[in-house]
């Protein structure tokens, strides 16, 4: 398997470090408020990255933080009059909510910064006995930049153009205005924890090097996280890590690229963007889900309602084509009759794309359009009265029936029942267009009638009539059958 690795800006062969064992970091959420649908997108590509691992078979020991103690959470505490610890815990439970609802898998392990403070303290020491830290005399303490030679190794940023602008604020007491804070002295109201430098809190970037060391040996195979944290977060972690051990950090540096509105990064500081409840409250997660997978993970992914209709309607084309194929292998009388070898190699093509695909640096959207090519051949066996009867349609709509099965594990997508599954695609778009379920089965009738009667002036006056209501109706042996269009 490939992935890019951002510390090598190249595709390179992933194998592990550990024999079949991987250890994957990935950093969590902020818990200050409810998870927009950026957050969603790092959490279902690394839910997939994890899936597709253990799918090859390697045992993935998964750790995903959150951060329960930042100044964000200050800020939206004393705007609530909670405490910080109030309001992470109820955006940590939020969080959950979410990620069951999309099918995000749980981390192994899920720790908490504020359950951390003595491994970040410790780690803190350690940098200043080497001189790669210092603390100032209100009791602050700031990792020297200048002291870690690779510094920048991960964003190809020099210390030279990040001098251009930069400088020390009035009040700090940095002796470098590109040093970054590892202890923060707590202000009046804060919360704090006692350390060799008197009442305070870790800076944000320690929290991830303590976490990730405690609970997986060092070099991380795979460090994760959405594009925008690997400067400075990500930067700041190599170096407080690898000047603290001597080690190297992480050996692949995985990151997906941003949600955009019009082309720009959708963010809560820009107040463009949706919560996952606000898209929860109009789709169904897994037709977000299944959006998240459409583009691959590292290219920008432009949000729109639009855009989820489309996915919504790839949806019901994977779920219809299932649906139809178990019930044709269910129900046919099957002849000797034999499928054309060009459709078994189109088959396998199929089978080994979808494959080659995510080891092709995890490119979900590649796999579903070879799932969808599959969807077309099973289409294909499914309108030719020869082939649908013949044994060997009835062997390869398994096949595909199987392989949808097999990779549904992986993608999280398209494993429920398929009838259930369109059932509840309709009744979702039937409320978003305000259509009264009731009333549309009560023109049915009326229809009925009108046909029964041999009153088909009246029958497509209903059927004109339900086309405005934007429903599409079907006359099939086993009776009308209606949706929404």
């Amino acid at each position: 398997m490939r992935l890019y690795n951002t510390l090598g800006r190249a595709k390179q062969e992933f194998v592990p470090r550990r024999g079949n064992e991987v250890s994957l970091y990935v950093c969590g959420i902020t818990a200050y408020d409810l998870c927009h649908v950026g957050h969603a997108r790092s959490a279902v590509v690394f839910d997939v990255l994890v899936r597709y691992l253990r799918h090859k078979g390697f045992q993935v020991t998964f750790v995903r933080n959150f951060t329960d103690v930042d100044d964000k959470i200050i800020k939206r505490a004393n705007e609530l009059g909670m405490s910080s610890q109030d309001v992470a815990e109820k955006y940590i439970a939020e969080f959950y909510v979410d990620m069951d609802a999309l099918g995000v898998l749980r981390a192994d392990v899920e720790p908490k910064c504020t359950e951390h403070i003595a491994e970040m303290v410790e780690l803190t020491l350690g940098l200043i006995q080497k001189g790669h830290a210092y603390a100032t005399p209100s009791g602050d303490v700031y990792f020297r930049v200048r002291s870690f030679e690779g510094y920048g190794k991960l964003s190809g940023r020099k210390i030279e153009d990040l001098m251009s602008g930069a400088r020390v604020d009035p009040g700090e007491e940095k002796a470098d205005p590109l040093d970054f804070a590892l202890w923060k002295a707590a202000k009046p109201g804060e919360p704090f924890w006692d350390s060799p430098w008197g009442r305070g809190r870790p800076g944000w970037h320690l929290e991830c090097s303590a976490m990730s060391e405690k609970y997986m040996p060092l070099p991380l195979d795979i460090h994760g996280g959405g594009q925008d944290l690997a400067f400075p977060h990500h930067e700041n972690e190599i170096a407080q890590s690898e000047a603290a051990t001597g080690k190297d950090f992480a050996r692949f540096w995985v990151h997906n690229g941003f949600v955009q509105i019009n082309s720009e990064k959708m963010s809560k500081s820009l107040g463009n963007f949706f919560t996952i409840r606000d898209i929860l409250a109009q789709f169904l997660p897994e037709t977000l889900r299944y959006f998240l997978l459409s583009m691959h993970y590292r290219s920008p992914l432009d949000f729109s309602f639009d855009a989820l209709e489309e996915a919504e309607k790839g949806l019901r084309r994977i779920y219809t084509a299932f649906l139809q194929a178990r019930e044709a292998v269910a129900g046919a009388k099957w002849s000797k009759s034999p499928l054309p070898q060009e459709l078994l190699e189109e088959l396998a093509g199929y089978e080994q794309g979808f494959a080659d695909a995510l080891e092709d640096d995890l490119n979900t959207a590649g796999a579903l359009g070879h799932l969808f090519g599959m969807v077309r051949l099973a289409g294909r066996i499914l309108e030719d009265k020869t082939l649908r009867k013949a044994e060997a349609g009835r062997d390869a709509l398994t096949r595909v029936l199987s392989a949808v099965a097999d990779w549904s594990g992986v993608l999280g997508v398209f494993g429920r029942e398929p009838a259930e599954a369109l059932a509840e695609l309709k009744a979702c778009r039937s409320a978003r267009r305000g259509i009264d379920a009731a009333a549309v089965e009560g023109l049915l009738a009326a229809r009925l009638e009108a046909r029964r009667a041999k009153d088909f002036a009246a029958s497509d006056a209903i059927r004109d009539e339900l086309a405005a209501m934007q429903v599409e109706v079907k006359d099939t042996p086993a009776g009308q059958v209606w949706d929404v269009l």
